[in-house]
């Protein structure tokens, strides 16, 4: 797998909420070889304040070497990157980690929550150029209400999928969580299920398919320091094997192989 260390450019910065931002940037060594589920380490600051990179997922790759992520501003980092301008050059390293897993021959139920719905899209995409497989595959996306969730919601909806919401205050779709939808589906073990958003979420996913032979695959949100294994900083437990780092043995896990 190649990772590069691009000088990128921004393209456009759009606010979608108070908080919520889309960032397009001209990176086209990483939008040539980036996959569903890989991350992205962003330089914030030209300065050393903050000094370490933070690390976003790939919410679309483009055929003109453009790439988007999707951020909420939660600190420093994301504070100054909220005012970043056209022309700005962004230093970025990527594509980093491992991605989803693509069954070819399987429906897919894929399920975001809050910013674990960036990921989703690039996934969602990819799985629409399969075909035959619109009709069978579903996208479930859960956020704390409308203002959150609407200006998400036209890039899946236009994919031709099955698309179901839900909101914490029933202001747009379900009132409730991402588990009271995937519940009301019933999933059968043809089914693949692929989920990103707080572990929390992941887990209460996880425990819904319960025995239903449904396979599930999760991408792990988690504070990185370096990207790369080499600061330990993104350990979680494993079933098996003690721990994992979400940068290099993921940031996407087979459900069944973490400890939850």
């Amino acid at each position: 797998m190649s990772i590069f260390q691009e000088k990128t450019t921004v393209i456009r910065l759009e606010q979608l909420s108070d908080e919520n931002y889309f960032l397009e940037l001209h990176a086209p060594q990483v939008a040539n070889t980036g996959q569903p589920g890989q991350f992205i380490m962003l330089e914030v600051s030209k300065g050393s304040d903050p000094l370490l990179r933070r690390p976003f997922s790939l919410n679309r790759l483009a055929d003109d070497g453009s790439i988007r992520i999707l951020f909420k501003v939660v600190g420093r980092g994301t504070e100054i990157l909220s005012h970043s301008v056209k022309g700005d050059i962004l230093p970025i390293l990527g594509p980093l980690g491992h991605g989803f897993e693509i069954d070819t021959n399987r429906p897919a139920c894929l399920v975001g929550g809050g910013m674990g719905i960036a990921p989703m899209l690039f996934l969602a995409e990819k799985l629409s150029k399969i075909e035959g497989r619109q009709m069978e595959d579903i996208i479930i996306l859960g956020g704390r209400n409308r203002r959150e969730l609407e200006p998400l919601v036209g890039d899946f909806d236009r994919l031709g999928m099955k698309l179901l919401l839900a909101t914490d205050d029933g202001s747009m779709g379900v009132d409730g969580l991402v588990t009271d939808v995937l519940a009301g589906e019933g999933l059968s073990s043809d089914y693949i299920l692929y989920s990103c958003g707080p572990k929390p979420m992941l887990a209460a996913v996880y425990k819904e398919l319960g025995d239903s032979g449904v396979s599930c695959q999760v991408s792990i949100e988690s504070v990185m320091a370096c990207g790369m294994g080499a600061c330990l900083g993104c350990s979680v437990g494993a079933r098996d094997e003690g721990y994992v780092h979400v940068c290099t043995d993921g940031p996407v896990f087979k459900a069944e192989e973490l400890e939850w």
